[in-house]
């Protein structure tokens, strides 16, 4: 499964950065939920810093570790047939209203990091629903996401 590769790809910029990444997206919820929903790639959502000011000093960290940047303006990877994106975690606040100090910390395969409980799902992908990219690209799978994550509350 792809958590296995996040937590892979957690321990290693753990390790080198301190960062504790957030496990997001699909694979977050998979992980929440222990229910397969075919997601396509892993989100991990990172410090801001390390996305702007040590944005070079990250990639190169990675490239150096196997991963291939295949998109810089996204801060998508590939290795071995999976894509890994970066985003900051410092924009959940403005997006979808989570603090970071909010968000649960736990600890898995000897890694710290933090996950969105299916409440902080809802919100990131009712939010979502007003972005303009994901409006046009994702919105039936959002639509289909929400449900989900609203049956789960339940």
């Amino acid at each position: 499964m792809k958590e296995n590769l996040f937590f892979e790809n957690a321990k290693i910029i753990s390790d080198k950065f301190g960062i504790e990444p957030l496990l997001y997206g699909s694979v977050g919820l998979e992980y929440l939920t222990k229910e397969n929903l075919g997601s396509d790639d892993i989100d991990i959502l990172i410090p801001e810093i390390f996305i702007k000011e040590r944005w070079d000093e990250f990639k190169n960290f990675l490239e150096n570790c196997g991963y291939v940047l295949f998109d810089e303006n996204e801060h998508t990877f590939e290795k071995d047939g999976v894509y890994y994106s970066y985003a900051k975690i410092d924009d959940l606040f403005d997006f979808a209203g989570i603090k970071i100090s909010e968000i649960e910390t736990l600890e898995e395969n000897g890694v710290c990091f933090k996950i969105l409980s299916l409440e902080q799902y809802l919100k990131v992908y009712l939010a979502s629903e007003k972005d303009g990219y994901r409006i046009n690209t994702r919105k039936k799978k959002d639509f289909e996401k929400i449900e989900f994550i609203k049956e789960h509350i339940k």
